[in-house]
């Protein structure tokens, strides 16, 4: 019997790109759908925020006046204008203190006071939560130009509400006390005017966070007999650390950069220049001396001064999660 051998076939397998490189493009795909998302916005922000900043970064190593403006020349003079400025003990003296002091005081009364106003909120029933929240976003929404007149008119020397008030009183003799000549009372004024405009802000954001917070939690440190005070800082702070990160670093960069709130004070448009902070200071050397390379120097220490601050506060506090 004859036995007939058969070849056997492989089975065609057909070719294409390996199962791992499918989803390698695939992976690749994903990672840039979000930038793609992000493209026109991260454009959009090149154009208006970092071309303006490079733009300024340039000019504060010339020497840029309203010759250089007319004439589109450059005259590069390297750090002479960080030099000057940090040589500058009126830097030291009046603007940096006027700077920093004036921040730190906006930004923990901005913070407390927003808290305060929040916890109150979040006691509130529905209807009366929604009509204070409401009012007092009103105080936000109102322009920082029309904010500062209604301070400057209040504590206006001859006419204002509390001159009049202190005068019927006899705490002062009418027309004698002008509060803005003097430095602290500037200050002062200038820091009602801030935390005024901004605790809606913190009040609103920080009641937003109150409401994610578990009652569980509260009910049951009441049962355990802690207090008001102790359930803040055992329960809420603890809770909302991300919430007060957030207000906290923005409110740092509101305060620290102001403007409008001192320049429009009387005496803060140059006729007092014990008042000024970097940003008016920036403003002035630049558009009322025509200084613009030294004016822009000192935005760009101003910017600086911003980043490490944010950066050493979120370090900070990235360092205290981790414990």
């Amino acid at each position: 019997m004859s036995s007939t051998s058969t070849a056997r076939v492989a089975p065609i397998v057909p070719r294409g790109p390996a199962p791992d490189a499918h989803r390698r493009r695939a992976t690749r795909r994903r990672a840039a759908r979000p930038w793609l998302l992000l493209a026109p916005t991260l454009v959009v922000l090149a154009v208006l925020l970092l071309w303006p900043l490079a733009r300024v970064v340039n000019l504060s190593f010339q020497d840029y006046g309203l010759r250089e403006l007319v004439s589109g020349e450059s005259n590069y003079v390297g750090w002479a204008n960080y030099a000057e400025i940090l040589g500058d003990s009126y830097l030291w003296t009046v603007v940096l203190p006027n700077t920093v002091g004036f921040a730190v005081c906006c930004v923990v009364l901005t913070v407390v006071l927003g808290t305060l106003v929040a916890l109150f909120l979040n006691i509130l029933g529905t209807f009366w939560k929604t009509v204070c929240s409401t009012a007092i976003m009103v105080a936000w929404a109102v322009p920082a130009v029309t904010g500062t007149y209604v301070w400057i008119w209040l504590f206006d020397p001859l006419n204002g509400l509390v001159a009049s008030a202190l005068a019927a009183i006899g705490v002062i003799e009418p027309g004698t006390v002008n509060w803005y000549t003097d430095r602290l009372g500037f200050y002062a004024i200038a820091t009602l005017n801030v935390v005024h405009h901004g605790f809606p802000f913190v009040a609103v954001t920080v009641l937003a966070g109150l409401l994610t917070v578990p009652k569980e939690l509260y009910e049951a440190a009441t049962m355990d007999g802690a207090g008001a005070w102790r359930r803040f800082w055992r329960i809420t702070a603890p809770m909302l650390k991300p919430v007060f990160a957030v207000v906290t670093i923005l409110s740092t960069i509101w305060d620290f950069k102001v403007f409008a709130q001192i320049y429009l004070m009387p005496g803060g448009n140059g006729g007092n220049a014990e008042v000024f902070n970097l940003g008016v200071w920036s403003y002035i050397q630049s558009f009322a001396q025509g200084k613009y390379g030294l004016g822009s120097a000192i935005a760009v220490l101003l910017t600086g001064l911003l980043l490490v601050i944010t950066v050493v506060y979120m370090r900070t506090l990235f360092k205290e999660e981790d414990l």
